[in-house]
């Protein structure tokens, strides 16, 4: 079978499955509607999951870098030398570089959030705490 036939065949089978919901959710979907759910912030898991991604990104910096310095080489000694893949390897270098900066970039600052949201909730958990508290002592002195 010919890609164009290909194509075309998958282009017609893509919308036999397709249809419209309008002002309408599953039920199960967990969109509005009354919960028994309690907001829940776990502080252990919090902690461990910005430990993984601190962790991720120590090992991603080094084992990312592992070749940054032989493809420079590479690209360079490739373009001195005239051919025309060493601004290929260069644009190859340049774009992995960028991507591994992003990445290295969303694990330092997924981390950074879940040490912030911890300490932030533990804080928040202690004021509502002294407002309940402080709210009692109020009660009696009526």
């Amino acid at each position: 079978m010919s890609f164009d036939k290909e194509w075309a065949s998958a282009r017609s089978t893509a919308t036999d499955n397709v249809s419209m919901r309008l002002n309408s959710a599953p039920a199960d979907s967990g969109g509005g509607g009354v919960s028994n759910a309690n907001l829940d912030v776990n502080q252990d898991k919090l902690g461990t999951l910005g430990s993984a991604a601190y962790k991720f990104y120590d090992e991603l910096k080094v084992v990312g870098n592992v070749a940054e310095q032989s493809t420079a080489e590479a690209a360079q000694m490739m373009t001195v030398s005239a051919f025309l893949t060493g601004a290929a390897m260069s644009t190859v270098h340049d774009t992995w570089d960028s991507q591994l900066r992003t990445l290295l970039d969303a694990c330092a600052n997924i981390s950074n959030h879940l040490d912030y949201s911890a300490s932030s909730h533990e804080k928040q958990e202690k004021k509502i705490q002294a407002a309940l508290g402080v709210s009692k002592i109020d009660e009696y002195f009526k």
